[in-house]
């Protein structure tokens, strides 16, 4: 399937429905009451859908290449957030291993497409 917008972007597909399951578990309970996790946990998983848009847009695949990588790191803030939330009891154990493995995939597909970005001159937004 050729990829004429971002939202065909698979990676940016995974990291949208993450952000809407932790919405989900976020915005009721105790961790609803934790400002500031709740925050920084919400603005990077955003953060990894919109460095895929941003950089989908900016033209060459040198500086898709380098949104993607910013994606990727949200990934890891995600990741480290999870263990706040964990240690905290906003999240169980098996919550924690599905997000954290959720995240992990998409931490992957992205690292698959900056690989096929760079073997490749071009791509078309």
């Amino acid at each position: 399937m050729a990829i004429e917008r971002f939202e065909d972007i698979e990676a940016w597909q995974l990291a949208r429905q993450l952000c809407d399951r932790l919405y989900e578990r976020f915005s009721s309970g105790a961790f609803a009451k934790d400002f500031a996790l709740r925050d920084q946990i919400d603005r990077a998983s955003g953060s990894i859908m919109d460095n895929i848009a941003e950089g989908f847009d900016g033209g060459s695949n040198a500086e898709f290449a380098r949104f993607l990588s910013y994606a990727q790191r949200s990934c890891g803030e995600v990741q480290s957030q999870l263990y706040r939330a964990l240690g905290r009891n906003h999240i169980d154990r098996s919550l924690f291993d599905q997000l954290y493995a959720d995240t992990a995939l998409i931490r992957s597909k992205i690292g698959a497409f900056i690989k096929y970005l760079k073997q490749h001159p071009r791509h078309s937004s």
